[in-house]
């Protein structure tokens, strides 16, 4: 009888200890636990630690609560002012509802992920490029807000978006790298002229302060030579006196404003003289006017025809 009662009593545990062993559940601390009982949703989601299922009953599902880094692979399109790019970004997301997560889409990585590309493809078409090379962080809330707002429903929470890369054609990096270096040189040119408007200014207080004080031009003539023979060089300099140059200027100017110069006498002009056509055609009426008033001085002989 005994024998019996302890053979009744090692059987009992043994199947104690085989239903614990499939009813025995360990849900780790970032996982939830999501429980079907005859593939319905048992309303607890079980917590952290030792759980119990009924088993051969119950399928319990672990759903991971941390936050999930997931590359958008490069998505090519062409943005608001036509110029073809090629982005690439990464999302960060967590499951806020385990149940929500299972029931809702049938796999929640993957539905993030193609909602991402096509939430992409669409901010490039919306953007100009400039606002994606200098104001991504506008252009990342709205990618944020885009992903959110259909993610919530599935019990996953977008934590941020952040655009990676953006790739430009060769042509346009060309063309930005011409465009940045004109700018460069626009710049480099007006704080040239800026240099130059400064430097005439302060010139001209120079002069002034020289015309008032002469023999300052005469030290500065003196600095400047000083300076040219003190490098090692075949620049030959002859210093001129300033007060020379003054007294040259001053000589050539007073006989220029000193002296008057007398007209020069008009020669009158010489008369025509007659040609020979015109003596032979009148030469009948010269002979006509020496039968009335006599031969004239030393007339010339005429040859007389036949």
């Amino acid at each position: 009888m005994m024998q019996e009662l302890l053979m009744a009593a090692v059987g009992a545990a043994a199947v104690a200890a085989a239903y614990a062993g499939a009813a025995a559940r360990v849900v780790k601390q970032y996982e939830r636990g999501v429980v079907f009982r005859f593939g319905r949703l048992r309303g607890q989601v079980r917590q952290p630690g030792f759980n119990m299922i009924v088993p051969f009953v119950d399928r319990l599902h672990k759903v991971n609560m941390q936050i999930v880094t997931m590359p958008v692979p490069a998505q090519e399109g062409i943005t608001r002012d036509n110029v073809t790019v090629r982005v690439d970004a990464v999302v960060y997301f967590k499951v806020v509802d385990a149940a929500e997560a299972l029931v809702r889409v049938e796999d929640y990585r993957f539905a993030v992920s193609q909602m991402a590309q096509t939430s992409l493809r669409s901010i490039i078409g919306k953007s100009d490029l400039d606002d994606l090379l200098s104001n991504r962080e506008k252009l990342n809330q709205g990618l944020e807000l885009m992903l959110d707002s259909p993610a919530i429903g599935w019990g996953v929470q977008i934590d941020r978006v952040e655009i990676k890369d953006v790739s430009l054609p060769e042509t346009m990096k060309r063309s930005m790298a011409r465009q940045a270096e004109a700018d460069r040189e626009r710049r480099a040119r007006l704080i040239n002229a800026d240099a130059e408007l400064q430097a005439s200014k302060k010139l001209a207080e120079a002069a002034h302060q020289m015309a008032d004080a002469p023999s300052a031009l005469q030290l500065r003539l003196l600095q400047t030579v000083m300076a040219v023979a003190a490098e090692k060089n075949s620049t030959l300099v002859l210093p001129i006196p300033v007060e020379l140059l003054r007294f040259l200027e001053r000589g050539s100017a007073q006989p220029a404003a000193g002296h008057h110069y007398a007209p020069l006498p008009t020669v009158p002009p010489t008369p025509p003289q007659p040609s020979e056509a015109y003596l032979a055609g009148h030469a009948h009426a010269v002979d006509a006017i020496e039968d009335l008033t006599g031969a004239s001085v030393d007339p010339a002989p005429r040859e007389e025809t036949s």
